[in-house]
């Protein structure tokens, strides 16, 4: 290899750091219920899409922890409560810095991800000086605790509910909580508010950065939730008139009606909601849609993990609205975005689809599907549920004292953000942002060899699950020590293959 002159080096750190141009928030979900699936599986494709000026995606394994009697949980501006005996393992996409922004599966299957929703409530002065907000409210640790302590999607919804309800939200989210039974979306604006709408198992749930609960049927528990005052705080509030305005509804009283944008100001609907729906139902809605789209919209088929990577991968390809016109002008992502309705964006940090089977042992049968950077230009590798580690390079060295804190989350050590050619975080988005050089010649190397290299996954998955099955009869432990070594083997496999693409593409375009 030609060593790299001063010039063409300091061209490449200028790619490397425009993969982050700006603050956004553009979080995206799909949730299958069970019955929707081609194996029977609850389904969760999420992408992380919150670029601050520093990021780096800092993916573990924690284990399971013992706490003594008088330890205490402490919140990122001052509140504390008490923790518990004993905290459950899980799988963490830990994005330092931020409050909002980390992915969780623990070891029984419960899913916690969530994407940023605009709502009326905005004052935090206002929120503090009426109660909503106490003890400097509640942010971060929520995803956090939902891992820490929850058997159940039902139950990790109570347990945001009773932080919300102690401390109020410090955010206007949408969490969406999973195991292998069944999906809840939890909305919260800011403040001591809550409701949650369970996903029928037989339809699929889109959720872009926007509200989507709808309608709400206090009376049927079992697919409704929602904190006591929520539809008398918005009396209140004047966000909501019974006479006027006829069943309560949480999109139109709580949240403000669309992000700004050129496809939300002509056609009154957020792009990517409307292009998932399509995507997922196989009906075009008219632009602009009569009133709300959907809650949930029926699928056109069973849909499986790889038609969820592959819908995350989406640009809006063979549509009016496909800026690069079959990417003849140019890369995808330097020409859209999601208020263009791009599902798949340069800033993604982390796509995930969490497969959760409840006919296994949630070690075996749920499952972390992951990549990093744009998906378009990455690789799905699994990580199971009963893992106990992860390679070296998809995090950093944490200290057991800090292993879980809050002040270490949002003040990781001195380091944690430059640039290291080792780490799978930099690895993929450098070979996205070489991809982006010229998209249209390079998509074609990247995406079949990524394909096959998913392929081969899917088709070795059942022998490797029944294999870890055999061993968790005999031995719990054992078994999480082979899925150790086969996701810790398939991760590194995927990384040298990015590296190798990496220096060709290096090739290609400068020559060394």
């Amino acid at each position: 290899m030609r060593k790299l002159s001063y010039s063409a080096g300091i061209f490449i750190f200028f790619i490397l750091i425009s993969s982050f141009p700006h603050k956004a928030e553009a979080c995206y979900a799909i949730v299958a219920g069970k019955d929707a699936t081609k194996d029977g599986s609850v389904l969760v494709a999420h992408s992380e899409l919150n670029h601050p000026d520093n990021c780096f995606l800092n993916f573990r394994a924690i284990p399971r922890m013992k706490h003594a009697d008088s330890s205490v949980i402490q919140l990122q501006h001052g509140g504390t409560y008490p923790d518990i005996e004993e905290s459950y393992s899980y799988l963490w996409a830990e994005n330092f810095g931020l409050a909002g922004s980390d992915g969780v599966m623990n070891e029984h299957g419960v899913v916690c991800v969530s994407d940023g929703t605009p709502t009326k409530e905005t004052s935090m002065e206002d929120l503090v000086a009426s109660g909503q907000i106490e003890d400097g409210g509640v942010g971060f640790r929520m995803r956090i605790e939902v891992a820490r302590r929850a058997k159940t999607a039902r139950q990790g919804v109570k347990i945001v509910a009773d932080l919300v309800e102690q401390f109020g939200s410090r955010h206007a989210i949408h969490f969406v909580i999973a195991d292998a039974e069944e999906a809840w979306i939890m909305a919260l604006p800011k403040g001591k508010q809550w409701v949650a709408q369970r996903v029928p198992d037989d339809k699929v749930v889109v959720l872009p950065n926007v509200n989507i609960i709808q309608e709400i049927n206090p009376e049927d528990t079992a697919n409704f939730m929602m904190s006591d005052n929520l539809i008398d705080y918005a009396k209140n509030k004047g966000w909501y008139n019974p006479e006027e305005d006829g069943a309560f509804n949480y999109k139109r009283d709580y949240g403000k009606l669309r992000w700004t944008g050129w496809f939300e100001d002509k056609y009154d609907t957020d792009a990517r909601q409307w292009r998932g729906q399509w995507l997922i139902s196989g009906e075009k809605t008219q632009l602009p849609p009569e009133g709300y789209l959907p809650f949930a919209v029926d699928p056109k088929k069973k849909f499986s993990v790889q038609d969820f990577r592959e819908i995350m991968s989406d640009h809006m390809e063979g549509t009016q609205f496909d800026k690069t016109d079959g990417y003849k002008k140019g890369a995808p992502h330097d020409m859209m975005g999601p208020r263009e309705g791009a599902i798949c964006d340069e800033r993604n940090q982390e796509v995930a689809v969490f497969q959760l089977r409840s006919w296994m042992p949630p070690e075996v049968g749920c499952v972390y599907w992951r990549s990093t950077a744009a998906v378009c230009s990455s690789v799905l590798t699994p990580w199971y549920a009963g893992i106990n580690s992860v390679p070296e390079s998809y995090h950093i060295d944490v200290p057991a004292e800090k292993n879980v804190k809050t002040d270490f989350h949002f003040n990781p050590p001195k380091g944690t953000y430059e640039y290291d050619e080792e780490k799978a975080f930099w690895i993929y988005n450098t070979l996205e942002n070489l991809v982006d050089l010229e998209y249209k010649k390079n998509i074609k190397m990247v995406k079949p060899a990524w394909r096959a290299f998913e392929e081969e996954e899917f088709r070795m998955q059942e022998e490797i699950e029944n294999k870890a099955l055999e061993l968790y009869k005999k031995d719990p432990e054992l078994s999480a020590t082979f899925l150790t070594n086969y996701c810790n083997g398939m991760a590194l496999q995927a990384q040298e293959k990015a590296k190798k693409m990496i220096q060709k593409l290096r090739n290609k375009h400068y020559g060394y």
